[in-house]
């Protein structure tokens, strides 16, 4: 448990310091710095909804509805049991709180979400490290939940 705090405050630092360099660095609506030649770059954009922009302006009933997934997600790993058989589902869980509070960290404080990486050779929205954090986790969450712990009784 302790290592999982200590996981959790590490990757959250992660996510803010990525931020914190962003808005200083980067002026909001200029040009981008080419990381990969029309694949990837770096910029500054404000993001004051969901994921891809839904929910625009909507601050504080985000806030409510990740403060609430965030308690859920709480409780759901306190049913897991903390054997070696479940070890990567509390890892997954510790990434997916880290990008949920990292987000809200942002949310609270600035009233948007700081996102900086655009691949643009697909037009895929900007996002942030914390957004990395709970995408690939949960993506790996859902494959594990339908195999290897498709039997869990929680």
């Amino acid at each position: 448990m302790i290592i999982q705090i200590i996981a959790l405050i590490l990757l959250v630092g992660i996510d803010q310091w990525t931020k914190l360099l962003t808005v200083n660095y980067f002026n909001l609506g200029d040009p981008g710095v080419k990381i990969i030649e029309g694949v990837l770059e770096l910029t500054f954009v404000k993001n004051t909804g969901a994921a891809f922009g839904i929910l625009s302006n909507g601050t504080t009933f985000l806030i409510i509805v990740v403060s609430i997934v965030i308690i859920g997600i709480i409780i759901f790993q306190r049913k897991i049991p903390r054997t070696k058989h479940f070890l990567p589902l509390h890892i997954l869980i510790t990434f997916i709180l880290a990008g949920a509070i990292g987000n809200l960290i942002d949310r609270i404080r600035l009233s948007y979400v700081v996102d900086m990486i655009h691949f643009y050779w697909f037009e895929f929205p900007v996002f942030n490290v914390a957004d990395m954090y709970v995408t690939c986790a949960a993506i790996i969450m859902m494959a594990l939940l339908l195999t290897k712990y498709k039997n869990l009784d929680l």
